[in-house]
């Protein structure tokens, strides 16, 4: 088999197969076939270790007035989320359990008044919400 000195070139220096695949606009199987022809070890699995949830939620946030945070990241359905590994969590679900140290109970939400705060400590859960409305209710008096 005749070797592309380009092909053979990356897979010496380490470089990734998809990325040699991506870069020099080859296949999946040229780049394996050298890999073996070369006798190089297969490429490890899993790629780059995962940051901790707080560094990628705050790389995602910027301060604004009033100690509020705004989202930066991805956004779906008008709710910002995180992507991690397949799966995609609420940015007020993540912050609150940072802050909180539990998962919430029903949807964490903003109670500043902000819209789409994810500041931690301005989020509530459902039992929070309850308990502020009740406490509301006993000050101004229920709803009539």
């Amino acid at each position: 088999m005749k070797l592309r000195a380009d092909v053979a070139d990356m897979l010496r220096e380490g470089i990734a197969q998809r990325d040699i695949m991506r870069t020099l606009h080859v296949s999946y199987k040229t780049v394996t076939s050298h890999r073996i022809a070369l006798s190089l070890p297969a490429p490890k699995r899993g790629g780059h270790p995962l940051r901790p949830i707080e560094t990628e939620f705050h790389a995602r946030t910027e301060p604004v007035d009033g100690g509020h945070l705004r989202w930066t990241g991805h956004h779906a359905h008008g709710v910002p989320r995180l992507g991690r590994q397949g799966k995609h969590p609420s940015a007020y679900r993540v912050a609150f359990r940072l802050h909180h140290g539990r998962e919430p109970i029903g949807h964490a939400k903003p109670g500043c008044g902000y819209a789409q705060c994810v500041a931690p400590a301005h989020l509530e859960d459902r039992p929070m919400r309850e308990q502020l409305r009740s406490q509301m209710a006993g000050i101004f008096g229920g709803a009539r």
